[in-house]
């Protein structure tokens, strides 16, 4: 496993070549190992966009290489020399309405992480960018040879598809959206594994618009899942990770973007403090658990290729206890945001101080923000961080009573309505009667729009059954925030009278 993961995909370069060739060697040593420099070097040039690399601290563990090509031409029965000249050249067409995914590799120490759908993911955002009809692909099936004295090969697609049959290379592709149209005959003789065969693959680009150039520059439909976590005993930190884990899984199956979880949702723990009359040291005892959860969260969403609101643990710096919430974005990287305001129980019972910081951040799915629970009482607040270009704001939440929630809900829909953004609010609910302080709560998560004509007629684009274990998802529009930024029914931030009123952030102490 690696710790401390920080993954970008970017564009090859003529200067990659050494990392290149290590890496195919490494992967395909049973079919002849890395292309030459030239070959590379001349992909690059014909076809420079599709040409990706996926870096872990400037270190390159993954590839994906393609080229345009002719659609009618490549779905349609060949070989993979079709694609080469005799100088080990591929052949691009610059011209041509379609890609061919030449090659996708993880380094082998890297696999695990679901990485490889990153590179397709790239490929496909590259395809829609490009107005290409479609990706197609000659599959390799390694695992065929041995079956290959029982079945025919079109049996062996059958049983893979049935998932009888697992077959390393088939069965991610078909995982990724990709249709098998036929199966090509002496594709590439020397891939003996295969024995020959290879399967044409084909992802129709359902945006395609003949003579057209559609351009996205930035992600604008967004997905958000919420976890409205149920509170319930638990034996161990390991118990507790694994209903974690499990609900990342779900929810990023669902191709979501972010995932939230509640203020303080893994309080069960304290339920293991060997003594919790003492709140202080309690709570203190919850912090001892911050760091393997902040590591193992940061995990999931590396592997489950989704960003990750932790909620909000409590950490102990110089022995001051914060409430704190992590963003884990899928590249590897966290940030943290500190509670600002302490209730009045935070900071009887835990001895809990506030932080000094407000910051909004970027994703690869829009700009946002974190307020946990009381914070979002603040309108100034709110208002700080519309001001550095916010989309979303998260605000995990911790409530026991009825009319504590609606504080929350009630002050996070102000927040969408003045400053012109989604607000989601996650809750915990359930029952924890051996931890003092933390017997019952009370939530109804929700997703929250800014109050016009694009949006819910009630500026609600989601929410939860109250008090109850479920998840709950909502598509974003990031476009429509800057339509009613600029052209809604009324325009709360630019007729703001900045003139008469501001609101500015102190110096940090």
């Amino acid at each position: 496993m690696h710790d401390d993961l920080h993954l970008t995909i970017r564009n090859l370069t003529n200067d990659d070549y050494d990392e290149i060739k290590v890496l195919m060697d490494k992967v395909y040593h049973d079919i002849g190992g890395s292309w030459p420099e030239h070959t590379i070097h001349k992909l690059i040039k014909d076809f420079p966009e599709g040409q990706i690399c996926l870096e872990d601290h400037g270190k390159i563990v993954g590839l994906a290489l393609s080229v345009q090509v002719s659609y009618q031409r490549f779905s349609n029965p060949h070989t993979y020399d079709d694609l080469i000249d005799q100088k080990e050249n591929i052949l691009n067409d610059e011209r041509g309405d379609a890609m061919y995914g030449l090659d996708v590799l993880i380094a082998p120490e890297y696999r695990g992480y679901r990485l490889g759908r990153r590179l397709y993911e790239a490929r496909k955002d590259l395809c829609r960018q490009h107005n290409l009809r479609a990706i197609l692909a000659g599959g390799r099936i390694p695992s065929y040879h041995e079956h290959a004295h029982e079945m025919s090969a079109a049996e062996y697609l059958e049983s893979v598809r049935e998932r009888k049959i697992y077959d390393p290379i088939l069965t991610f592709q078909l995982s990724n959206d990709f249709q098998v149209t036929r199966l090509l005959k002496r594709y590439m003789p020397e891939d003996e594994k295969s024995q020959g065969y290879a399967t044409l693959l084909e992802w129709k680009n359902i945006f395609f618009e003949p003579d057209t150039n559609v351009i996205r520059s930035r992600k604008t439909q967004v997905r958000i899942g919420a976890i409205q976590w149920q509170m319930r005993e638990v034996e161990s930190v390991d118990e507790l990770l694994k209903q974690v884990e499990y609900f990342i899984d779900a929810v990023s199956d669902y191709k979501s973007d972010f995932v939230l979880f509640p203020e303080f949702f893994n309080a069960p723990l304290i339920g293991l403090s060997p003594d919790q009359s003492n709140q202080t040291e309690a709570i203190r005892f919850l912090a001892s658990f911050t760091e393997r959860f902040i590591n193992e969260m940061s995990q999931f969403a590396v592997s489950y290729n989704i960003n990750v609101i932790t909620g909000s643990m409590p950490v102990i710096e110089d022995e001051t206890v914060y409430n704190v919430s992590y963003l884990c974005r899928r590249d590897g990287t966290v940030e943290e945001q500190k509670k600002i305001h302490i209730t009045p129980h935070e900071r009887r019972d835990w001895v809990i101080e506030g932080g000094n910081d407000l910051r909004v951040f970027n994703t690869d799915a829009g700009r946002v923000g974190i307020l946990i629970c009381y914070d979002v009482e603040f309108p100034e607040l709110g208002r700080l961080l519309a001001e550095q270009d916010m989309d979303i704001l998260f605000v995990p939440f911790w409530t026991d009573t009825k009319n504590g929630y609606l504080r929350v809900r009630r002050c996070a829909q102000a927040r969408a309505i003045e400053n012109e953004c989604y607000v989601v609010i996650c809750g915990s609910c359930g029952n924890l009667p051996q931890v003092e302080n933390l017997d019952i709560q009370y939530a109804q998560s929700s997703v929250f729009s800014p109050s016009d004509f694009s949006y819910p007629h009630d500026a609600v684009m989601a929410e939860t059954t109250p008090n109850t274990e479920m998840i709950m998802f909502s598509d974003l529009d990031l476009d429509k925030l800057k339509l009613t930024r600029s052209e809604g029914s009324v325009n709360n931030l630019k007729d703001r009278r900045t003139d008469l009123y501001s609101v500015n952030w102190k110096k940090s102490k």
